[in-house]
């Protein structure tokens, strides 16, 4: 999985960073990028003596749309919190916030050696074994809602309460600035999410909003942010931190779930996931009944309201992808993919709350 570097960076000064901080590596290494990561730009590091492997994660390079994003120190500080925690996660080896070393803030990582599936459908895998994975995949998501933040010493890491607010709030002044980014070659706006007004007033509607509730969030958690095990069907890690916070577990939830409400919307939909047809694909009652077992809650009754959030936040995203293809600032190689799927998102977003909703079909006077 890991490849060419399309973001090079400098590999002595990486060394010698990592001579004096992390007796543990030993260099020198031999540095490859991995092709995935919409966000923050992924290396796979080897030592050339041991051949152990290591994972550096890095902010991108250049100016930045958002404070709010791309914050590997965020992954960092959850990722070692976790560490003693019955929460599968890589071991955290160091954080470096001199940007004179490579150019940006980065931690270092353990690399798990298991399996990542890039689709939810799992391919490669038996009817009984796709069960089982997704099974824990979905336990293990209500063990990390389970975990006491305060405990752990991570008061600050977010406010108990309020999320979806927040969410709203953060997510109205990125778009703002995402849909001004220009093309570097046709010095057209990416432009705005389609409704976005109407899909704001609707859910800053208190009296339509799911209980309030806080608990630690990963804030993208899905199939392919997971490390499985090689041939047992549990987790051993779960990757991709810097949206972590504290915040309604709901939001987790839906992510996960997310293709069972929206299934050919996403650009690299695989037309092999297909409830009730797929061997071994779980319904998407016997995922929440799954959660609620360990959880302690159903999240059943507030799905629809989430579920549409959770599409509308996806444009979001997207329309961040599309801004950093337009800046050239994208580190995956299938980002236009993405890019170009934001405005179908809003679209779906609409469709889906106009379905659910008394409030909406009367089209409320902005």
């Amino acid at each position: 999985m890991a490849g060419r570097i399309r973001q090079p960076i400098d590999t002595a000064a990486l060394e010698r960073y990592i001579d004096n901080n992390v007796p543990e590596i030993k260099t020198p290494l031999e540095v490859k990028q991995f092709g995935f990561g919409q966000s923050n730009p992924t290396y796979q590091l080897t030592s050339v003596s041991t051949g152990q492997r290591y994972v550096m994660r890095k902010k991108p390079p250049g100016k930045l749309l958002s404070k709010t994003a791309h914050q590997v120190e965020r992954e960092y500080r959850i990722i070692a919190a976790l560490g003693p925690t019955d929460v599968p996660v890589p071991k955290a080896y160091c954080l470096c916030q001199d940007e004179s070393v490579i150019g940006t803030p980065f931690y270092i990582m353990e690399f798990l050696d298991g399996r990542i599936f890039e689709d939810h459908a799992m391919a490669g895998v038996s009817a009984e074994e796709r069960t089982a994975l997704w099974k824990d995949a979905v336990r293990t998501l209500a063990k990390f809602h389970r975990v006491d933040y305060k405990k752990l010493g991570l008061t600050d890491f977010g406010r108990s309460s309020g999320f979806y607010d927040r969410q709203l709030a953060t997510w109205k002044r990125i778009c703002a600035v995402q849909e001004k980014a220009v093309d570097a070659d046709t010095k057209e706006p990416v432009g705005q999410i389609p409704h976005f007004d109407k899909l704001h007033a609707f859910f800053a509607n208190k009296s339509l909003q799911p209980k309030d509730r806080g608990t630690f969030v990963h804030g993208d958690y899905k199939i392919d942010n997971m490390v499985f095990h090689k041939t047992e069907p549990r987790v051993i890690g779960i990757l991709d931190w810097e949206m972590s916070t504290i915040g309604h577990p709901l939001s987790d939830v839906v992510n996960l779930a997310y293709p069972y409400f929206t299934a050919g919307l996403s650009p690299l939909s695989n037309a092999a996931f297909i409830p009730g047809v797929t061997p071994g694909l779980p319904s998407s009652d016997e995922i929440l009944g799954w959660y609620s077992e360990v959880a302690g809650w159903d999240p059943k009754p507030e799905m629809n309201w989430a579920v549409a959030f959770g599409v509308f936040r996806s444009a979001a995203i997207l329309q961040g992808i599309a801004a950093r293809v337009a800046q050239r600032q994208a580190t995956s190689e299938q980002a236009k993919k993405y890019a170009d799927a934001f405005k179908p998102s809003g679209e779906k977003a609409w469709e889906l709350i106009q379905q659910q909703s008394t409030w909406a079909q009367s089209e409320p006077k902005l």
